[in-house]
């Protein structure tokens, strides 16, 4: 399998390596996040009019509010490059219905913001149990591998909105998860992946949040992907993640990214 998988899901190039290595040795999952059957949890839409007095971040002021190294715990966040970032045209949809659901996923911004901006959070390896001051047993070499390679990588981008657009970006892409949950097929820089199993997934936070998990599939590799939506006043979020050990088949669920939500949306609010 390419990187573009997940490079161009603009995800770190640490997770695009190991896309690779789940390529050579023929991994596969089609595992959701273990909370994949729960209802989508977050507060009610406010109307759009109540909203149309809603000022928008300056870039300056997004920057600022925006995560930085030592925000979460336990995380590496670094600011996203050049390339990880995406354009409107980069990506399409084989049913114009999914486009929005599929720009969110991918990291591009919707409609017309006044300033946005992206990073990226990478969880740090977790220390395995395995016994490493002699000999290692076959089970051991496992357990250590499979504890450095359950890390989780998630893109954050950052959009803000004038009036009511904000609210109206969550609600498009709620109505396109909607309508997509048949899957669909997702072309980035022309690298096309089949999206499927979307279902929606428990998330709280700010003024509205939704959260979706699903597959993506492309030559032949399917990895989970899990998808955060959340609006704090004028600024919508998107979280994209993936997680390593999953990418490569590993019996790991894919959880979203509850502590990275919650620092995001505290710099926010």
């Amino acid at each position: 399998m390419r990187a573009s998988l997940v490079r161009r899901s603009a995800l770190a190039a640490s997770v695009a390596s190991l896309v690779l290595l789940a390529s050579a040795c023929g991994g596969s999952s089609d595992d959701s996040d273990s909370k994949s059957e729960a209802p989508n949890s977050s507060k009610s839409a406010p109307a759009a009019a109540e909203q149309s007095d809603v000022k928008a971040l300056t870039a300056a002021e997004l920057e600022k509010a925006s995560l930085a190294d030592g925000d979460v715990a336990d995380h590496k966040i670094e600011k996203a490059g050049a390339q990880d970032i995406l354009k409107a045209a980069d990506v399409t949809s084989d049913k114009a219905e999914c486009l929005p659901f599929a720009h969110a996923l991918f990291a591009v911004p919707q409609g017309k913001p006044v300033a946005s901006t992206a990073r990226t959070a990478t969880t740090e390896p977790k220390a395995s149990d395995a016994d490493t001051s002699g000999d290692m047993s076959d089970k051991d070499i496992d357990d250590a591998m499979n504890a450095s390679m359950d890390v989780s990588s998630t893109m954050i981008d950052l959009a803000s909105y004038e009036g009511g657009d904000a609210s109206d970006v969550v609600t498009a892409v709620r109505k396109a998860a909607a309508a997509c949950t048949a899957g669909f097929t997702a072309t980035v820089q022309g690298d096309a992946q089949k999206l499927s199993g979307i279902t929606e997934a428990k998330v709280a936070g700010g003024e509205e949040a939704a959260a979706w998990n699903m597959v993506a599939e492309q030559e032949g590799t399917k990895i989970p992907f899990g998808l955060v939506v959340v609006r704090q006043g004028s600024t919508v979020t998107t979280f994209t993640t993936i997680n390593m050990a999953a990418a490569l088949g590993k019996d790991v669920k894919l959880e979203q990214p509850t502590s990275v939500v919650d620092a995001q949306v505290k710099k926010l609010s």
